[in-house]
């Protein structure tokens, strides 16, 4: 029977990051070689664009051993080349590593949020210092109150909801709780804190709670506000849009301009956020998507695996023997 601490889910699992058993995976002329590693990094970086972006090392087999996001890609894959600023672990991932696979972003927003997916998939050997040595952060949409509150969260999932995650790091949970604010205006607030309000707090004066502890708005509206943030959180934003587009439209009809310009700034939001993540295909459930260039002929085929409208995982392949390009007119 496996142990509670051993299980994959928990952050130190045995199973989990098996950081010592990757480094005695290669024997032979394939061991581990700090020379060969530099010299395979290096030839990375002739084609390194300047760009943000996510980059994956790989040993001799293709397993991946990291995977690490960049505001300028050529700057911080070029670290690992200077191997004597770098300490004994990293060293150690160089000397296995034997080719690279980038994916460039727009942003490193754009960036953050690849790798997490990328972690989340490969769990590989050499991200084991996740930001604090805890559980994955996870976003929590409570069930067990009449005004659900949204909270981050770690560890055992006893609270009764919906968890969404895991994320990254605490930083991007935080990124995602204040937008969920200015969209959604849900509480975030404990609930002792909750029932013994007698007016509203600071948040509902800068817009980010619509106030239920003192019935500012209506356990149905509310229900509404928490179904649009699930719908947020599970990457389909498009209805969402669609209804405050709606709404505003409608209250601008009655001439409530104040609560038309409410639905104005959260759709501004909710197009905001939305052009922040653009690494994630919109629009596009489960699908494959191929790219193919040609140079000096030579043929490259770019491969994108998009799950749940979400980036999993890239490939590509050159063929031996490609094809003659064709001839621009």
């Amino acid at each position: 029977m496996v142990s509670k601490a051993d299980r994959p889910d928990q952050p130190n699992a045995k199973e989990r990051f098996l950081e010592e058993k990757a480094t005695f995976a290669v024997r032979g002329s394939d061991a581990p070689d700090l020379d060969a590693g530099v010299k395979a990094i290096r030839n990375v970086l002739k084609t390194l664009p300047a760009r943000p972006g996510v980059y994956r090392m790989q040993d001799v087999k293709g397993e991946v051993l990291y995977v690490g996001k960049a505001k300028t890609l050529k700057n911080r894959v070029t670290s690992y080349t200077q191997v004597a600023r770098l300490p004994k672990r990293l060293s150690r991932m160089v000397a296995q590593t034997r080719s690279m696979t980038i994916v460039t972003t727009r942003t490193e927003a754009e960036a953050l949020l690849l790798e997490a997916q990328l972690i989340k998939r490969f769990r590989p050997p050499y991200n084991v210092l996740l930001r604090d040595d805890k559980s994955f952060p996870f976003i929590l949409l409570r069930e067990d109150h009449p005004f659900p509150q949204v909270r981050k969260h770690r560890g055992a999932r006893r609270t009764k909801g919906q968890y969404f995650g895991p994320f990254a790091s605490a930083g991007s949970v935080t990124s995602t709780l204040n937008a969920l604010q200015k969209l959604f205006l849900l509480r975030s607030c404990s609930d002792s804190f909750f029932a013994n309000r007698q007016r509203p707090c600071l948040l509902y004066q800068i817009r980010r709670c619509s106030a239920p502890c003192v019935d500012r708005i209506s356990e149905a509206n509310y229900a509404e506000l928490v179904e649009d943030a699930k719908l947020f959180l599970a990457g389909k934003s498009t209805g969402v849009q669609a209804r405050l587009g709606k709404q505003m439209a409608e209250a601008a009809e009655r001439r409530d301009f104040e609560l038309a310009a409410v639905y104005r700034d959260r759709l501004r939001a909710l197009t905001y956020v939305q052009g922040s993540q653009t690494v994630h295909a919109e629009g596009l459930g489960d699908g494959d998507i191929f790219a193919l260039a040609c140079k000096a002929g030579q043929i490259c085929i770019q491969a994108f695996f998009i799950r749940g409208g979400q980036n999993w995982d890239t490939a590509a392949s050159s063929p031996r023997t490609p094809p003659t390009c064709p001839k621009r007119r």
